[in-house]
């Protein structure tokens, strides 16, 4: 019996949506959004360098899945499907009597052009559904290097207060804000 080529692309297709439907939900359960702060030596030099020092603080951002040792080729499946990221050992076990291992995505490129538009297209279900969509925001927010600014520094603060626990950022804020009326930045 000989199968016509839509029935292939529908087999393909129907794959394809089980996988999209797997990553969606693995994700929902296992995967974490998070901005952080990074304190930056106080050295005039970087500050001339890197304009990013100006506020005081680096502003980083990931993507991350963790699995135990057991679970790796899942973390593995994850790569395969985005085709970006990388796999670490994390040998923090914690409670657990496992290695635990990481699908880390940290590259601004790769979370704008593969993991944002991925998850708008397909939704979490769940709470880190409004964790997302303040990722997004903050990832927008440093496309257009608002980060590199004082008050783009206590917007992102602001929404990363909203995110995951829920960290009051309250000191990170003042200290910005007292930076900023120091500074000649007038926004």
């Amino acid at each position: 019996m000989l199968r016509s080529k839509n029935v292939t692309r529908a087999d393909n297709q129907q794959e394809r949506l089980v996988k999209i439907g797997w990553v969606v939900g693995f994700v929902d359960g296992e995967g974490c959004f998070t901005i952080h702060f990074v304190k930056q030596p106080d050295r005039k030099e970087l500050t001339r360098i890197r304009r990013g020092y100006k506020t005081g603080y680096q502003i980083a951002h990931n993507f991350t899945v963790v699995q135990g040792a057991k679970s790796l080729n899942s973390l593995q499946k994850l790569k395969d499907f985005f085709q970006v990221g990388n796999i670490h050992i994390n040998r923090r076990h914690d409670n657990h009597k496992e290695d635990l291992f990481c699908y880390v995505v940290t590259k601004r490129k790769d979370l704008l052009d593969v993991i944002i538009p991925f998850f708008q297209r397909y939704e979490l279900q769940t709470s880190k559904k409004k964790d997302f969509k303040l990722f997004a925001e903050c990832l927008d927010l440093m496309k257009d290097e608002k980060h590199l600014t004082h008050t783009g520094a206590i917007q992102i603060a602001l929404l990363c207060e909203k995110m995951n626990h829920q960290k009051p950022r309250t000191e990170l804020i003042r200290i910005l804000r007292d930076q900023m009326s120091d500074s000649k930045e007038l926004e």
